[in-house]
């Protein structure tokens, strides 16, 4: 022990020695990298994915460089930067340039593994209110008078033609709006012209549900987004085990840009925000599936009454979160499933199955997903 001291205190000795300054490394914050996780979904990788956020280079507090930060402590595996093409508040200190933030941090993210797609938002009148346009081109020259339907249509449309992805941000965030949270002639134009192709239907903390049903309805890509403007950190309480910023999961073929533009124009995406899932009844049923487990039977009594119970562990390898509630069967009425966790449940012996309603699951505005756990 003494030992010990001794060569300790020579090291604290030697090096200030050697330059004067004894350093507190210890104290640094470590940099490492998230991981949220998900299982496979029928073969498809579940990429998470966050398509909405801003910079200093529209309406944010943040440089581009902190938002490629966050996304890699997250464990998010890609992500838009999508400032405002016409608002620019901060234009007496920045330069203004739709595309500078991609070109900021293409390079930083190919080094960091993630995925960066560009994007932006395109802030029409309301109604309809606002758009994001992702896998765009030059954005130098997008329209940004906003003085007329006509010049808003034709701005989403020259979006379209280049090949974007555009999907219909918070519709309804101004109630006070006639029409901001209605299916208008302008929304339904786009859509007939395949100018849009997706709405979300979660915007940071907020769960459009009309939105839902629209996306059901009609065949677009289900989307969730965070809206980021500051920062994470000071905008969700990622302390939790449940929390993660809100975003789109995507079941892409593989780990690409190329793979996630397939996977969103086929639909196969579910919004997540905390607690929460909402998608296409498909999606979030194979999602659900892919993450929740019911084991065999480990152990049976016989109660007072004569009858038989057993006991099961179910299982949730991700982090997702769960809450089901009993809907047929003699079983366990409520199971909570926090994340990479299990809980024991009990049912009634000669059961073939239990069904349960998945309450923090949405597959319409109105409707949770309801599930048949297999009794084994």
């Amino acid at each position: 022990m003494i030992l010990s001291l001794l060569s300790f205190s020579l090291t604290i000795a030697q090096a200030q020695i050697n330059d004067g300054v004894l350093r507190f490394d210890e104290q640094r914050s470590p940099q490492r990298s998230g991981i949220i996780t998900i299982p496979d979904v029928n073969g498809y990788k579940v990429l998470k994915c966050d398509f909405h956020m801003h910079t200093v280079f529209s309406d944010g507090t943040v440089w581009p460089n902190i938002r490629l930060q966050e996304v890699r402590e997250e464990g998010l595996d890609a992500f838009s930067i999508t400032d405002h093409v016409e608002g620019h508040p901060h234009s007496n200190e920045v330069i203004t340039n739709n595309n500078r933030p991609y070109e900021l941090l293409k390079s930083e993210a190919q080094k960091n593994n993630v995925i960066l797609i560009k994007g932006s938002e395109i802030s029409r009148l309301t109604p309809p209110g606002h758009f994001n346009a992702i896998f765009t081109g030059d954005l130098s020259d997008y329209i940004t008078d906003r003085s007329t339907n006509e010049k808003d249509r034709e701005a989403l449309l020259k979006a379209s033609d280049q090949g974007a992805f555009v999907f219909w941000n918070h519709p309804g965030w101004r109630l006070n709006i006639e029409g901001s949270y209605e299916w208008i002639d302008f929304v339904n134009d786009l859509y007939i012209n395949k100018a849009l192709q997706g709405i979300e239907v979660f915007n940071g903390f907020g769960f459009h549900m009309k939105a839902l049903d629209w996306c059901i309805d009609k065949g677009l890509t289900v989307m969730g987004s965070s809206d980021s403007h500051n920062l994470i950190k000071n905008t969700y309480d990622i302390d939790h085990d449940y929390i993660h910023r809100t975003m789109t999961l995507v079941f892409a073929k593989d780990r690409t840009e190329s793979s996630i533009r397939e996977a969103l124009n086929a639909g196969r995406t579910v919004a997540w925000a905390g607690k929460y899932l909402a998608g296409k009844e498909e999606h979030v049923r194979n999602l659900f599936n892919a993450c929740v487990e019911l084991m065999p039977d480990h152990y049976s009594e016989v109660t007072k009454d004569g009858k038989s119970t057993n006991y099961y562990e179910i299982r949730n390898n991700s982090d997702l979160y769960f809450e089901l509630e009993l809907r047929s069967g003699m079983a366990t009425n409520k199971i909570i499933l926090y994340p990479r966790s299990l809980q024991l449940i009990s049912a009634e012996s000669g059961q073939g199955s239990l069904t349960y309603e998945v309450m923090t699951a949405f597959v319409r505005s109105d409707k949770h997903l309801v599930v048949a756990l297999p009794l084994k």
